[in-house]
């Protein structure tokens, strides 16, 4: 991840040092209120597939596998498009990637982040 490409948990306070807010969730996080979560975008479609996310279960174990797999995802028809979007925005900006997810550093906010981080110095 680079320091243009972060990401952490929509429940932890805004920053100026933020940049561009995008929700990378396919399912609205339980208990925040739109507009308590201070977003610029929330781009469902480059979040993992239901089955996928429900195989992963946020297990740690099953990390390295998901990573794999959601991955492979982001170059389907499915999420290319929305993947590609948030490589604009990172190449114009600083971008933090938000989820609810409360083991941010085992979440698709992160493997996105490496994922974009990678196709940012590729120039993809």
């Amino acid at each position: 991840m680079t320091a243009r490409i972060t990401c952490r948990r929509v429940y932890e306070e805004t920053s100026p040092q933020d940049g561009k807010r995008v929700l990378v969730d396919r399912v609205w996080p339980r208990g925040m209120r739109k507009e308590d979560a201070h977003l610029d975008e929330w781009l469902r479609d480059v979040a993992p597939s239901s089955e996928l996310r429900r195989w992963y279960g946020h297990e740690p174990s099953r990390f390295a596998e998901f990573r794999r797999r959601y991955r492979a995802e982001l170059r389907d028809a499915g999420h290319r498009e929305a993947a590609r979007h948030l490589l604009d925005l990172a190449a114009r900006d600083r971008l933090t990637l938000l989820t609810a997810t409360k083991d941010v550093d085992h979440s698709q906010a992160a493997v996105l982040a490496e994922w974009l981080a990678g196709h940012e110095h590729a120039g993809t």
